[in-house]
This record gives C-alpha cells, structure tokens and sequence, in this order.
C-alpha cells in the first residue's frame, strides 16, 4: 500500500478561508466608509455656522412653542460649507425635533472678514403652512436688498 499524500494547509482550509476573507474584506469596506461619512458629519457639526443656527432655533420662542423642549439636532445633516481662511459659503439643511414636532432649520451664510452672517435662517415645521423666521433679514456689504 502507497501512503497518502499529505494534503497542503489551503487544500484544507480553503473552505472557510475564502469566505472568511471576503466577509473581512466587505466589513473592512463598510467600516472605512462608515468612518469617512462620520468624519464629514462631524466636521459640518463642530462648524461655527452649524452651532449658530441651532442655538438660535433652540432659543427662538415660536420654535419653542411648536417643537416643545428640549430641541435636538438630529445626527443626518445635509448641505455644504466652504472655508477658505476668513472667508466662506454655507448652505445647510439642519433636522430638529422636539417633544411635539419635528422640522428642519435651512440656513444660508457668508463668512466675511471671519464673521458669519445668514442671508437665510428659518425653520420649517411638520404641519406648519409658513416658515419660522430666526432673526432679521440681513444686508450683506454693498447690497442694497436682503439675500
């Protein structure tokens, strides 16, 4: 009788290797997308133009009154902002909610000579015909109209 051969460690275990090792490649995948949109998300959140515009819609009364408190941001944020040193671009869709409601804060903002000023600032609430506006129309330099 001939012995039989010795069966190499990949004629064994290629079974579950394979498998194994795509499954490690797609979690791999996920995580590193995962960790990119979180870090897009994050940076939107620590902006100053992201905190101002909630803290005035948490802190305007008709809001108050038609979410209830406490007002939360949700996680999701769309929208975009654009910083070149002192000056920059925001336009933002911010979700909130409250106890009552829920609605979305739209805020539209220049950044001139490091200071944010919103040509758009409003909330619009679930159920509600108009938008809650958060403050006065603003006059950017060398317009003679609000934007």
């Amino acid at each position: 009788m001939e012995p039989t051969p010795k069966k190499s460690w990949w004629s064994k275990n290629w079974k579950w290797f394979v498998p194994t090792g795509c499954l490690t490649i797609v979690v791999v995948g996920v995580l590193v997308i995962f960790g990119i949109i979180t870090l897009v998300f994050s940076a939107i959140k620590s902006s100053d133009v992201y905190k101002l515009a909630v803290a005035k819609a948490k802190a305007n009364p008709t809001v108050i009154s038609e979410l209830g408190e406490p007002i939360e941001p949700a996680w999701l944020v769309s929208g975009s902002i654009n910083v070149s040193g002192s000056t920059g671009t925001a336009d933002l869709s911010i979700p909130i909610s409250g106890p009552k409601k829920s609605g979305t804060v739209y805020a539209v903002a220049r950044k001139s000579a490091g200071e944010w000023q919103f040509t758009t600032l409003q909330v619009e609430v679930e159920g509600r015909l108009e938008r809650i506006d958060l403050g006065p129309p603003r006059y950017l330099p060398g317009s003679t109209a609000p934007r």
